[in-house]
């Protein structure tokens, strides 16, 4: 039977920031982890899942709940936890062979005992004969062999993994990656668990026994899926893509449900809280129009296959969902099951438009459905000399958000209101104005 070998209790995480206000990153995280399953942590950006890999690796310690290793509270790094970082996290003065030995060296090993160990590592890891090389030498798919070896050098029974392989090419990814899972599934390491972050859905599916999808602001766990398909995994296996629909559709109705709760907690807070103070995704114009167009040129029986239009255009979690958000707030798109999304009628319109007729598509449904576009063109439209300070609509946002989250939301709709040309914008005076109104 398989053991236990991680459980999290109620992990909450909150940050305060420089203005007193708290920010809850990670709300009410319980699960377990088993001996012999590799687990994904599957979400977008901003959902806490990094925040809470250095958590359960001792890195942090949460506001509340426990982290428990084999019954033992997590309270600082434990030997037994190793960690591979997505930005590599080399010495750059150290070579490959001292860069491995570092952590068998903290833990007081014998230097000819570390070395011959960490000669070993470099060898199982596809490293060898570049034992003397330096970080700056080496490709990136390299620089994360080294990362992986220094982590499994000491034998961790537990190997959690921040986004390994976001930061190389396709193919060196797919390289290491299957090198990863062939070192797992022969049992050539003492690993006996591996959690790992991922933006990647093809990523989990072909490496996880377990997926938990998370949700944002704050992050929770949305929902649990096992996955039985056998290995190896093959892609195009009418498993895995059912899969993965699966998965598009919940990960795209979780977004949904995040504005309906975030809408609802508005309406029920006892402070009265405007219906625009509440984040939005930062797209650029450019990509919300090239993914329109995309769309328009995949749509069969008005639908589009989401999952195979990301796969085409080399999109993951965190470059799709934020677009799909947009376009579905602003009533162009509309999701719907098995990982499908309809072209709306306004949709295919803005697709087939020329520049100035999109323009004022945009602008119609940009004050239509955007609460903070609507706001700021009426607080203008209501000033005598049509002309407002930036710095009026931050102090409003910054009753409820951050000062770093109220100006991203601001920069946000002032690029998409400028493109609308709902509003103009003069950047050295601060000043939104209709000087320039559509």
């Amino acid at each position: 039977m398989s053991k236990s070998l991680l459980r999290l209790d109620k992990i909450q995480k909150s940050f305060t920031n420089s203005e007193g206000q708290k920010r809850l990153v990670l709300d009410e995280i319980s699960f377990q982890l088993q001996e012999n399953e590799v687990v994904a942590l599957l979400g977008k950006s901003g959902s806490g899942k990094s925040t809470l890999l250095r958590i359960i690796a001792g890195l942090e310690l949460p506001t509340e709940g426990t982290v428990f290793y084999r019954g033992r509270p997590v309270l600082s790094p434990a030997e037994e936890i190793s960690m591979v970082f997505q930005n590599f996290a080399l010495l750059p003065w150290l070579t490959v062979l001292e860069n491995v030995e570092l952590g068998l060296e903290a833990q007081g090993m014998p230097r000819k005992q570390r070395r011959q160990k960490a000669l070993e590592t470099i060898d199982t890891i596809g490293l060898d004969g570049f034992e003397s090389a330096y970080p700056k030498e080496l490709s990136g798919g390299m620089r994360q062999r080294v990362g992986l070896a220094r982590a499994l050098v000491v034998e961790p029974e537990l190997l959690l993994m921040d986004e390994p392989f976001s930061a190389l090419d396709i193919l060196t990814a797919e390289n290491l990656r299957n090198d990863l899972l062939e070192l797992w599934t022969d049992k050539r390491t003492h690993t006996k668990s591996i959690l790992f972050v991922t933006h990647d859905i093809e990523e989990a599916i072909l490496m996880a026994n377990r997926i938990l999808i998370f949700s944002s602001d704050p992050g929770r766990i949305q929902i649990e899926i096992p996955n039985i398909i056998p290995f190896p995994r093959e892609t195009q296996t009418e498993a895995f893509r059912k899969l993965l629909d699966q998965i598009y559709t919940l990960m795209t109705i979780s977004e949904r449900e995040r504005l309906s709760l975030a809408k609802a907690r508005i309406k029920t807070t006892a402070v009265t809280h405007p219906e625009y103070a509440y984040r939005l995704p930062d797209v650029s114009i450019s990509e919300l129009t090239g993914l329109l167009e995309a769309m328009e040129s995949h749509e069969v029986h008005s639908k589009v296959d989401l999952p195979k239009l990301a796969d085409e255009l080399y999109l993951d979690v965190n470059s799709l969902f934020p677009l799909t958000d947009v376009l579905d707030m602003l009533n162009f798109t509309k999701i719907v099951t098995n990982g499908n999304i309809v072209l709306l009628a306004a949709g295919k319109e803005f697709a087939a438009a020329d520049i100035l007729e999109r323009k004022h598509l945009f602008a119609e449904h940009l004050l239509k459905y955007i609460p903070l576009a609507r706001h700021i063109r009426e607080v203008l439209d209501s000033k005598p000399n049509h002309r407002a300070s930036k710095s009026i609509f931050l102090n409003e946002l910054e009753e409820f958000l951050s000062e770093e989250e109220s100006e991203r939301l601001l920069s946000i709709i002032i690029e998409w209101g400028r493109y609308a040309e709902i509003f103009a914008y003069d950047y050295d005076a601060g000043i939104l104005s209709l000087e320039n109104p559509q």
